[in-house]
């Protein structure tokens, strides 16, 4: 059981736990919830042992195995095979057991090995690697390429499959699904509902968490706060707990002006005096309920545009890819104002190469392409959160595409997007991949498209953003095509 007891932690200047308590029982799986940058990646550090608390208890079984998600890898001649296998550490361990004892020729120690190896299942290791790695979308041919070949969303792969080798009690995930698409993350949903540790996971995919999890872990306020169930559960038990709060606010506030007012009428009178420092008394000593916020912050909509070709754009009995190969053949599509369309497929299925088809990055190798005289295109990928100029401000980003907009239209629209005050005007050099995003999704819609290609969106984007970014697209007039793994909002809009 993990047990946390009037826990305080503070990083440098920035309060991330305030008093705060939680109970974990052995075998739950929960989901760990909050707004970015609210302090959930802090608490896996706590339960690692690498950060100490400044005040409070925290204890969990000392003998406990913990496996977790390691956020980068760095590049490597070790296969991928090989590098998954280093997280079942036993395995590693009397491995090396037996090549100690069979350089030494020491036939005891290696029988003594030997018996290890066996009570771990040894034998049934590397196998168990490879399924791994082939529920996660690797070919067989893959598994003895180099850690250096994969790409960095590859790689996440492999340290992914590492902690879920590992034979652990605890296992801590933080955002697993950000790389895999949907058959991948449909296997790791299997492997985590089978698991019989416990299982603490930060993710922003609420099909991925009501899958998975028993219960939510809510970060808020420098507190954490269970609930049992799914995510829906969550949601309408905090709404009833957020409205119980507010009704008790309003009777406080209510309280206090009567209190006040007395106050304010009797405490110069002699009579009254004693009763008013008695009043006086009771304020100080009222524990201040604070006013509930339920609503997000987020609340932005892709405007719509002026106007529209029908149909938008066409393709017929299109050959596309690279160099005159093909990678998809016979491609017959349109495009019309209203249209809602996900776009699936496994990693490297060809939805990259058919959305630069669409958006006219590659020539058609065969067949036709029409276009309507009113298309005009938004086109969101992770590609271009990464290669946003970080020098300059989101409305100096808005500026440059709009010149003719007013400080204050901008501002404006950025406010929907979650960039107030200073933050609108400031450089970007500090935003984290969240706020990225987020300001390229700005980007994209400020032009008024009405035809969104989406790639992946939701990365980098907490549930509130998630949120809002559903609602936006469903009163959206245009057209969408959406590459996306999250279910939920494919099932939106």
């Amino acid at each position: 059981m993990i047990r946390l007891q009037q826990v305080n932690l503070n990083l440098g200047s920035k309060e991330i736990f305030k008093q705060a308590d939680l109970t974990v029982h052995d075998g739950h799986k929960l989901a760990l919830v909050g707004a970015n940058g609210a302090g959930k990646s802090t608490l896996f550090k706590l339960l690692l042992g690498e950060l100490a608390l400044d005040q409070g208890n925290m204890s969990l079984p000392k003998n406990w195995r913990i496996a977790h998600m390691a956020q980068e890898v760095e590049a490597s001649p070790q296969t991928a095979l090989d590098y998954v296998l280093d997280g079942h550490k036993a395995f590693r361990n009397i491995q090396a057991q037996i090549k100690a004892a069979e350089q030494s020729q020491d036939d005891l120690a290696l029988a003594h090995a030997h018996g290890e190896f066996e009570a771990v299942h040894g034998y049934e290791v590397p196998q168990l690697g490879k399924t791994m790695l082939a529920g996660l979308g690797f070919k067989t041919e893959q598994m003895d390429h180099p850690v250096s070949a994969f790409s960095g969303g590859w790689r996440m792969r492999l340290n992914l499959a590492q902690a879920l080798i590992m034979p652990s009690d605890l296992l801590l995930l933080d955002e697993p699904t950000n790389h895999l698409d949907l058959d991948a993350a449909l296997w790791l949903e299997t492997f985590l509902q089978k698991y019989r540790g416990t299982l603490i996971l930060i993710s922003h995919d609420r099909d991925f968490i009501d899958s998975v999890s028993n219960g939510i872990i809510h970060l808020h306020l420098n507190l954490l706060n269970l609930y049992a169930g799914n995510y829906a559960d969550f949601e309408r038990r905090r709404a009833e707990r957020l409205a119980q709060q507010q009704s008790m606010y309003e009777q406080q506030q209510e309280q206090i002006k009567h209190i006040e007012s007395f106050i304010t009428r009797f405490k110069a009178k002699a009579s009254k005096a004693k009763q008013a420092q008695s009043r006086i008394k009771a304020l100080e000593r009222m524990e201040m309920i604070s006013a509930a916020h339920i609503d997000s912050e987020f609340q932005f909509q892709f405007p719509n545009a002026e106007k529209y070709s029908d149909p938008l754009l066409s393709l017929n009995q299109a050959d596309i890819g690279y160099n005159n190969n093909v990678h998809i053949a016979g491609v017959k599509l349109t495009l019309r104002p209203g249209d809602r369309i996900g776009l699936l497929g496994a990693n490297g299925a060809g939805k990259s190469t058919l959305i630069k088809a669409i958006i006219k990055q590659i020539p058609l190798i065969k067949g036709e392409y029409f276009a309507g005289e009113y298309l005009s295109v938004g086109y969101f990928a992770q590609h271009q959160v990464d290669e946003l100029d970080l020098s300059i401000a989101p409305m100096t980003h808005l500026m440059q595409l709009k010149p003719e907009a007013s400080d204050q239209q901008v501002r404006n629209f950025l406010g929907g997007f979650g960039f107030h005050g200073d933050m609108a005007v400031e450089t970007c050099e500090s935003f984290s991949g969240g706020e990225l995003a987020r300001l390229a999704l700005a980007r994209v819609a400020w032009l008024k498209p009405n035809l969104l290609i989406l790639d992946e969106p939701t990365n980098h984007l907490d549930l509130d953003m998630r949120h809002a970014l559903t609602l936006a697209l469903q009163n959206y007039e245009g057209a969408i095509l959406v590459v996306s793994h999250d279910r939920h909002l494919l099932s939106n809009t």
